[in-house]
């Protein structure tokens, strides 16, 4: 992680800019290095200036914040984007993730919340406020279609194994979750160790990741 993250703001209204760069000046250890209310001009801005963390509005004119981050991943694949805005759309709150945003939180959230999301994504993890994994763990689990971006599972998920993808996303422990489907704590951990295995990921964070991916949640 950088001694200093440095975080580029973009959001069609001035206000929102101002307030945003305020809150963050009172965050030790963050730099605001620019402030854009026209996002067709972040690629530019990028090209000629370090930034560790773009903080982007959903909803904005000309080119909103899911395909603002399709556009920055063709020129700055590694650029961490973290959406923050008062869409609680779990649609759009998926598609942003598949777009490639690093985390999401909503305007709502205070300042404690968005140091830790800014500080999580700094360090290369994924962050997600709790109404945002209440929104995604709601949706119903689609058909995986096989696609460039989304490889079809090799092994099958079972119906438990995605409930309990599900419940991990809650960020539940191994015994709440064997609360909450009458199991033993054992027989969970043999279904994540299953889950793991099938998905090819190493802890409860690439199970996120890879559900979010291939449209499980």
């Amino acid at each position: 992680m950088p001694s200093s993250i440095r975080v580029l703001l973009t959001d069609d209204h001035e206000i929102i800019l101002d307030s945003l760069s305020l809150l963050l000046s009172r965050i030790e250890g963050v730099e605001v290095v620019g402030t854009l209310n026209d996002s067709r001009k972040v690629v530019d801005f990028l090209h000629v200036n370090d930034v560790d963390i773009l903080l982007t509005d959903m909803d904005m004119p000309d080119l909103n914040g899911i395909n603002l981050t399709l556009k920055v991943r063709q020129h700055f694949p590694n650029l961490k984007i973290l959406m923050l805005t008062v869409s609680e759309d779990a649609d759009n709150i998926r598609e942003a993730f598949r777009a490639g945003i690093s985390g999401y939180v909503m305007k709502k959230a205070g300042k404690a919340e968005l140091e830790k999301a800014l500080r999580t994504i700094a360090r290369g993890e994924k962050y997600f406020s709790e109404s945002v994994m209440t929104q995604l763990v709601a949706l119903p689990v689609e058909p995986i279609r096989p696609t460039d971006e989304a490889p079809a599972l090799l092994t099958p998920l079972t119906d438990r194994e995605i409930e309990i993808i599900r419940l991990v996303a809650q960020e539940l422990s191994t015994n709440a979750i064997a609360d909450t489907l009458f199991i033993s704590p054992g027989t969970v951990e043999t279904h994540r160790h299953n889950i793991l295995r099938k998905l090819g990921v190493k802890n409860s964070i690439g199970i996120i990741k890879y559900a979010l991916k291939h449209g499980i949640l």
